[in-house]
C-alpha cells in the first residue's frame, strides 16, 4: 500500500504512519513520497527533516520510501515549476546537504546500531510440534539482533521434538506434559533477559522481529508488546483459507499505538512486569493464558504496545479437523476466562473489548445501508473521507455463536406446528435466522483474496466456498467448547440462599473515613468474593453498583455517605433487576402455551408453557442470587472492617 506524505512535524508524522499501518493490514506499507520545499525552508532545514523522516519512516515499519525529488528541475504541463525546490539536488544537479543526510539515514535504518539494546530471552514452547518447529529455530537463527537467548521448552512431547531442538545451540528444557501456561512459565524462570518474548513453535520470525520489540520497549513505558502475525505462503489450499477464517490469532488495538490484547504468538514482556502477576496462569493448557495475562497486566495500570513491524510468519491449521479442534478449543478458553473475569462479559457470555480487532479473517457484519464517500462538487474535495454506517445489532448477531442457539430454538417451535398450525407462521423466521449467516458467509469469503491460487476461476470458487464454510462452521465449534465448559446463557452464580426480591434499604457503621469511590470500590471487591459479577454504573445511571449473577436476573445498589467525625455512617438501597426482554419473552411464549391450550393442542401448550416457566424460575433464581450475594458482601464488610 503506497501513500505519499508531506509533514512537517515529527510527532505528527509518527501518528500518521501508525495509522496508516492499520489502514494497511497485512500488507507492507511504503511512503511513495516524502520531503521537504527547501526554497521555503532552506536547504538546512530541508536536509534535518528528511533526515528524521527517512529514520522516522523505517522504524516505523515502512517496507519502503520514495524521497521527492532527486533534482529541483521539475516542469509540469510542459513548464518549468520554479516555485518550490524538493530535489536533493539542485537544478544543476549539484548536491544538496538533504542527499547526504538522506544517504546517512538509509545506512542506518531502521535503527541506530548504538542504542543501549537490552537482552531479550526468546522462548518457545513445544508440544509434538516436530512437523514445524524446525523453521521456527532456524527463524530464530537469521535474527538480526545483538544480544538474545533462546530457550526451547519441550512439554512432553512424544514426537521428535526433542531431538530436532536438540540440534541447535539453544537451551532446551524437558518437562512433563503439564500445559502451555507451566511451560511459559517454565521458560520465564530460566529467562536472563530483562525482555522475555514468546514465539509459538509454528511460528517463525521476521529477521528484524526482536529489533522493532526492543525499540519499542526502549521508547515507551509499555509493560508488553506484540505484533502481527501473518500466514506465510504455500502451505496448501486449506491453510490458506484457514487463514482468511474467523478464530485465528488477532490484536485488539485501543489505538494506533496502544493494545488491549495481543496473541500469544508473538508476544513480549518485561520480565519484572510478567513475574510481578505471576507469569501464566497454570488452568489455561492450551489458549486464554496470552488473553488473561494480558488483562492481569491492564489491571495493575500498565499498558500494551503494539509494533506493525514486529512481524511473524504463522503457520494456520492444515486440515478441517484440526482447525474444528482448535475452535472447540477456544471455546472452552473462553468459558474459562469468563469464570476468571466476568466482569469483562456480557450476559450472553461475549468479551466487551473497549478496543477494535484486528487480523484477517474477521467475518462482515451484515450492513442495510452502503457506505458513501464524499466526493465534493466534480470529485474536487481535496480529502475524500468514506461514511460507513455502523453496523446493526441484526447484522452483529449472526456472527455469534449462540445463533445457532436460537436457530434450533426456531426449529423445535416450527416442528410443533404439527400439533398447532398457527406456529407455521414461524417458518419464515426459521429461514432467515438459516439464511443470513449463509450470506454473511459468502460475503465475507468474496472479500478476501487468494495470492497463492492457480489463475484460474474454478481453483478460486474452490477457495472461496472452502472458506465460507469455514465461517459457518466457526461459531457451531465455539459454542460447542462454550457449552461444554459451562458458558451457557443460562448460567447462574453469587450466592445460594433465601433473599428478598424487593426493594430494600440498609445501612452500616464504619470507623474508617473513606473517599466515596473507595468506599464503593470496597464493596465491589466484597462482592465479588462472594462469587457476584460486579459492573460499574455509568455516567448517567441511577446506580453505583450492579451484580449480574446470570443472563436473565441481577441486582443494583445505590450508596449514600453521612461522615460523622472520624467515622462513616453508609445507607444502601439495593432492588432486583431484570432485563426488558426478559418479562417480554416470558409473556410471549404464556400467550402461545394459553392460545395453543384454548385449541387443545396439548402437547404444543405443554412446551410452550414449559418454555414460559423455565426462564421465570430462572430469572427469579438469578434475582435471588444477586440479591444474597450483596447481603453477604455487606454482612463481610461489615465484620472485617473497611
Amino acid at each position: 500500500v503506497c501513500f505519499n506524505v508531506y509533514l512537517e512535524s515529527q510527532e505528527r508524522f509518527e501518528a500518521y504512519l501508525a495509522r496508516l499501518q492499520n489502514i494497511a493490514g497485512d500488507r507492507p506499507l511504503i511512503m511513495s513520497e516524502l520531503g521537504l520545499d527547501a526554497l521555503r525552508n532552506g536547504e538546512g532545514v530541508q536536509a534535518r527533516s528528511l533526515d528524521w523522516q527517512v529514520r522516522t519512516a523505517f522504524a516505523a515499519g515502512c517496507a519502503g520510501v520514495f524521497v521527492f525529488s532527486w533534482t529541483d528541475e521539475w516542469y509540469r504541463h510542459g513548464h518549468d515549476v520554479e516555485d518550490w525546490a524538493f530535489g536533493l539536488t539542485r537544478a544543476d544537479r549539484s548536491p544538496k546537504p538533504a542527499l547526504r543526510a538522506v544517504r546517512e539515514a538509509l545506512v542506518e535504518v531502521p535503527f541506530s546500531a548504538n542504542l543501549p539494546w537490552p537482552r531479550i530471552s526468546v522462548v518457545v514452547c513445544s508440544y509434538n510440534g516436530a512437523r514445524t518447529i524446525r523453521d521456527c529455530l532456524d527463524g530464530l537463527e537469521q535474527l538480526a539482533y545483538p544480544d538474545y537467548e533462546v530457550i526451547v521448552v519441550d512439554d512432553g512431547s512424544t514426537d521428535s521434538t526433542a531431538a530436532i531442538a536438540s540440534q541447535y545451540d539453544y537451551r532446551l528444557i524437558r518437562t512433563e506434559n503439564r500445559g502451555l501456561s507451566n511451560a511459559r512459565n517454565t521458560g520465564l524462570k530460566a529467562a536472563t533477559g530483562e525482555i522475555v518474548a514468546y514465539i509459538d513453535d509454528d511460528a517463525y520470525p521476521d529477521p528484524h522481529w526482536l529489533t522493532y520489540l526492543a525499540a519499542k520497549f526502549l521508547s515507551t513505558s509499555h509493560a508488553a508488546v506484540g505484533g502481527p502475525n501473518l500466514a506465510p505462503p504455500g502451505d496448501g489450499p486449506i491453510a490458506e483459507c484457514i487463514a482468511r477464517a474467523p478464530g485465528g490469532p488477532v490484536h485488539v488495538l485501543l489505538s494506533d499505538y496502544e493494545a488491549e490484547h495481543i496473541p500469544g504468538c508473538n508476544m513480549a514482556f518485561r520480565k519484572d512486569c510478567l513475574e510481578a502477576v505471576g507469569g501464566f496462569d497454570p488452568q489455561f493448557r492450551t489458549a486464554g493464558d496470552d488473553v488473561d495475562v494480558c488483562w492481569q497486566l491492564q489491571e495493575r495500570g500498565w499498558t500494551l504496545g503494539f509494533s506493525p513491524a514486529a512481524m511473524v510468519w504463522h503457520h494456520r491449521r492444515n486440515s478441517l479437523r484440526t482447525y474444528w479442534k482448535q475452535q472447540i478449543g477456544y471455546g472452552r478458553a473462553e468459558a474459562m476466562l469468563e469464570r476468571k473475569w466476568p466482569e469483562k462479559y456480557n450476559g450472553p457470555g461475549h468479551v466487551r473489548w473497549a478496543g477494535r480487532i484486528y487480523g484477517s479473517g474477521l467475518t462482515r457484519a451484515l450492513r442495510w445501508r452502503r457506505a458513501r464517500v464524499y466526493h465534493g462538487i466534480w470529485g474536487l474535495a481535496p480529502y475524500q473521507s468514506l461514511y460507513e454506517p455502523a453496523p446493526s445489532l441484526l447484522g452483529s448477531l449472526p456472527q455469534m455463536p449462540e445463533w445457532h442457539l436460537a436457530f434450533a430454538l426456531l426449529m423445535g417451535l416450527s416442528a410443533l406446528s404439527f400439533f398447532w398450525s398457527p406456529l407455521t407462521l414461524l417458518l419464515p423466521l426459521l429461514i432467515g435466522a438459516a439464511l443470513l449467516p449463509l450470506v454473511q458467509a459468502c460475503l465475507s469469503a468474496a472479500h478476501v483474496s487468494f495470492p497463492d491460487a492457480p489463475p484460474s476461476r474454478a481453483a478460486l470458487l474452490k477457495r472461496r466456498l472452502l472458506t465460507a464454510a469455514l465461517h459457518l462452521i466457526q461459531p457451531l465449534a465455539r459454542l460447542r467448547g462454550r457449552l461444554k465448559e459451562g458458558l451457557t446463557p443460562w448460567r447462574c452464580r453469587g450466592a445460594s440462599q433465601p433473599a428478598p426480591l424487593w426493594p430494600v434499604t440498609t445501612s452500616m457503621w464504619s470507623e474508617y473515613w473513606q473517599a466515596p469511590d473507595q468506599r464503593l470500590n470496597s464493596i465491589a471487591a466484597a462482592l465479588r468474593l462472594e462469587g457476584g459479577c460486579v459492573l460499574r454504573g455509568g455516567e448517567h445511571d441511577r446506580w453505583d453498583l450492579e451484580v449480574r449473577c446470570g443472563f436473565l436476573g441481577a441486582a443494583r445498589l445505590l450508596m449514600g455517605l453521612e461522615d460523622h467525625g472520624g467515622g462513616q455512617f453508609v445507607r444502601l438501597r439495593l432492588w432486583p433487576d431484570v432485563p426488558a426482554w426478559g418479562p417480554v419473552f416470558i409473556v410471549g411464549f404464556a400467550a402461545l402455551a394459553r392460545g395453543a391450550f384454548h385449541h387443545h393442542a396439548w402437547p404444543a401448550a405443554a412446551v410452550l408453557g414449559l418454555m414460559a416457566l423455565l426462564p421465570a424460575l430462572r430469572t427469579l433464581q438469578q434475582c435471588t442470587a444477586a440479591m444474597a450475594t450483596i447481603a453477604r458482601g455487606l454482612k463481610r464488610l461489615q465484620d472485617g472492617g473497611p
